[in-house]
């Protein structure tokens, strides 16, 4: 599902977060928004997904614009802060989530299955939230993200407390559903990550200061460390509106 965003403003409380940010995100690609606490990037992701009203501008998502009902069995959206219910099991909150998409029964036991799989949580699936720490939450939020088959999958820093093995093995699961045709947006602090996207943007006290694919990002950058991206002239923030 391709992405328009176009002449973006935002404010809280005064304080401007996002500054006309105009940006493009193709059909089938992992776009990853980077930049350090407070650039934007939630909020410009919550704008995307319909959650909250931007002050000005415009989104299109699949050619339809944002906010509409119709998008949301189309979006799997995984927050920073984890939206699970405490008192239910993993595999009830899987059900429950399930539900509200109106997933079948049969359809919902095989793919739940799978997921818990993938996320490591298969051996834990009877275990109350409550009872889980910070890291396996973050894995049960993803499998909740995707126990629908989203076309449009938006992860806020996704692997946050999660280990290296497991990290890598969700990586390779989320370039899989890139080769299925999912269209994935993730913000990220950690550097080696933005390589395993496509395409990326980096934000600066809610501007956009640079954007490409990964490999020209990293072609741009002395002896290719993609990390002097954070070090990018603040001159270079005056862009064009992609829209």
């Amino acid at each position: 599902m391709k992405i328009e965003v176009c002449e973006v403003n935002k404010s809280f409380k005064q304080q401007q977060v996002l500054n006309q940010i105009s940006l493009t995100i193709a059909g089938g690609r992992i776009f990853c928004l980077l930049g350090a606490s407070g650039s934007g990037k939630t909020t410009l992701l919550r704008i995307m997904m319909g959650a909250i009203a931007a002050d000005a501008g415009s989104v299109t998502v699949g050619g339809i614009a944002v906010p509409n009902r119709q998008l949301l069995a189309e979006m799997g959206y995984m927050p920073q802060n984890e939206a699970l219910y405490e008192e239910l099991s993993v595999w009830e909150n899987l059900k429950f989530f399930a539900g509200l998409q109106r997933q079948s029964r049969k359809t919902f036991a095989v793919d739940a299955e799978a997921l818990l799989e993938i996320v490591d949580m298969a051996a834990c699936k009877n275990k109350l939230i409550r009872d889980c720490s910070g890291g396996m939450k973050k894995r049960i939020s993803l499998a909740v993200a995707l126990i629908h088959k989203p076309k449009l999958l938006v992860l806020d820093e996704p692997t946050v407390g999660v280990d290296p093995v497991l990290r890598r093995k969700i990586w390779l699961y989320l370039r899989q559903l890139r080769n299925e045709g999912t269209t994935i947006v993730v913000t990220t602090h950690v550097m080696d990550e933005v390589t395993q996207c496509d395409d990326a943007a980096l934000l600066r006290n809610g501007h956009i200061i640079a954007r490409d694919t990964v490999k020209n990002l990293i072609a741009q950058t002395p002896d290719g460390n993609i990390e002097e991206l954070f070090f990018i002239d603040n001159q270079s923030e005056a862009e064009a509106p992609l829209c």
